[in-house]
């Protein structure tokens, strides 16, 4: 049976969605700090179940990432999540088919930062593992972020993609990727 999901922004879901919002965050992931909660809000959340009590959650917000001297624009996706206790039933699938129209539907690229666990999902479902180089913007210029490789995937929509060339992203703080 497929969730009833909603696509909301960050402002429509109001001070008790985002409480519900966080606390589904935390917990499904052991290590949600306030930088990874300042990385998913801003942009487009699909909601599984009431914005208050949330039990799948995954968002995509506007970044852009330099590839071959353009700046593309790119629905980076955050905080895909599903409650522990419905977890294993297809839900991370179903947040994923909603996530994927949005960013073939409004931007250059898609890309994210896959845990480990998580990878096989997004491989699966059509997402490829960034192989060429990683960086930053950072306050100290472009930096190499050697550690992310592997980690890094890519949705291409219309933007030529070249594997040699390296995808910098811009700079938050946190994770960069």
């Amino acid at each position: 049976m497929r969730a009833e999901l909603r696509v909301l922004s960050t402002a429509d879901l109001g001070k008790d969605g985002l409480r519900g919002l966080r606390g589904l965050l935390d917990a499904a992931f052991d290590d949600f700090d306030d930088s990874s909660w300042d990385h998913a809000l801003g942009g487009l959340h699909v909601v599984a179940g009431p914005p208050d009590a949330p039990f799948g959650h995954a968002a995509v917000v506007l970044r852009r990432v330099l590839h071959g001297g353009v700046a593309l624009r790119t629905g980076y996706v955050e905080a895909v999540a599903v409650h522990p206790s419905r977890q294993g039933g297809g839900l991370g699938g179903e947040l994923m088919d909603v996530v994927e129209g949005l960013v073939r539907g409004g931007y250059r690229l898609g890309a994210l930062g896959a845990a480990e666990r998580a990878a096989p999902l997004y491989r699966r479902r059509g997402w490829h593992v960034w192989h060429g180089p990683l960086a930053a913007i950072t306050p100290d210029g472009v930096v190499g972020t050697p550690d992310e490789a592997g980690s890094v995937h890519v949705l291409p929509v219309d933007a030529p993609l070249d594997p040699a060339a390296p995808l910098v992203c811009d700079w938050r703080d946190g994770e960069l990727w």
